[in-house]
């Protein structure tokens, strides 16, 4: 049973290393063995990325657009921009591809940004900022901690029902160690905790729009490629996070 549970925290650390910049200890960066356990955190350091985003906008008295310029700033830094680096890929990629499915690869492949990506990471950190600001200012920002959790909850859902493409990578690697059966678990934990500490009509709604686009980046990956790749999954985080943002928005507005 202790060896179990020193399992899991350094299962626990190596997720923080891998989707955060938060300090981790030296010699967890060697242990590629539990990186397939390490998905299963995933969930968790998404709910302490949104614990620590709450706490630091709980600290701020300024103006609503500067709070929420400086929470999507401290929102970028803590994640060290992970998933906005895969969102860009496959804009390039989907753009630059044509439909076809090698070029795609190959482009998702280049580290070199193209003007497509650019824009469309402007166009989404600029949603982003307009919907944390509209949560500002009508003090919805109480239930922010579940847009990075749902959002990491989603990767979860995309390792256990599509196919990764390449042989190789930390993706591959994932899926040779990763679990499903685990998986069920955590997200059958996801699902309770939010709808303990959620509204019911909120908690529909930001599910139901996980899901929801989940399934939408799920088919446009598996027409194009068949499956997915690490990009494909960076992208999913930023686009989840981005609806559940407005969806959010939209319901303190309204």
């Amino acid at each position: 049973m202790k060896s179990v549970i020193q399992r899991q925290g350094r299962a626990l650390l190596v997720a923080l290393q891998f989707l955060t910049v938060l300090p981790v200890p030296r010699h967890i960066r060697d242990s590629e063995n539990l990186t397939g356990a390490s998905l299963l955190w995933y969930p968790a350091v998404g709910l302490l990325l949104g614990l620590l985003l709450t706490l630091a906008s709980d600290m701020w008295t300024l103006p609503f657009y500067l709070q929420a310029g400086l929470l999507l700033a401290l929102w970028v830094a803590l994640s060290g921009g992970l998933h906005l680096d895969g969102f860009a890929d496959c804009v390039d990629a989907w753009a630059g591809g044509f439909g076809d499915r090698q070029r795609t690869l190959q482009l998702l492949s280049d580290p070199l940004c193209g003007s497509m990506a650019v824009i469309a990471l402007i166009i989404l950190l600029l949603l982003k900022f307009l919907a944390l600001a509209a949560l500002v200012q009508q003090g919805g920002l109480v239930w922010l901690w579940a847009v990075p959790l749902l959002s990491r909850s989603a990767l979860l859902l995309l390792f256990m029902y599509t196919n990764y493409v390449r042989p190789q990578g930390l993706g591959a690697l994932i899926v040779q160690q990763f679990s499903s059966h685990d998986a069920r678990w955590v997200l059958a934990g996801v699902a309770l905790t939010t709808l303990a500490l959620l509204p019911v009509s909120i908690w529909i709604v930001l599910t139901a729009t996980t899901v929801a686009v989940f399934l939408l980046a799920r088919r446009a990956a598996l027409q194009r490629l068949g499956g997915f790749t690490g990009d494909v999954a960076g992208a999913l985080v930023e686009l989840v996070e981005l609806c559940l943002l407005l969806v959010l928005s939209f319901y303190a507005v309204g």
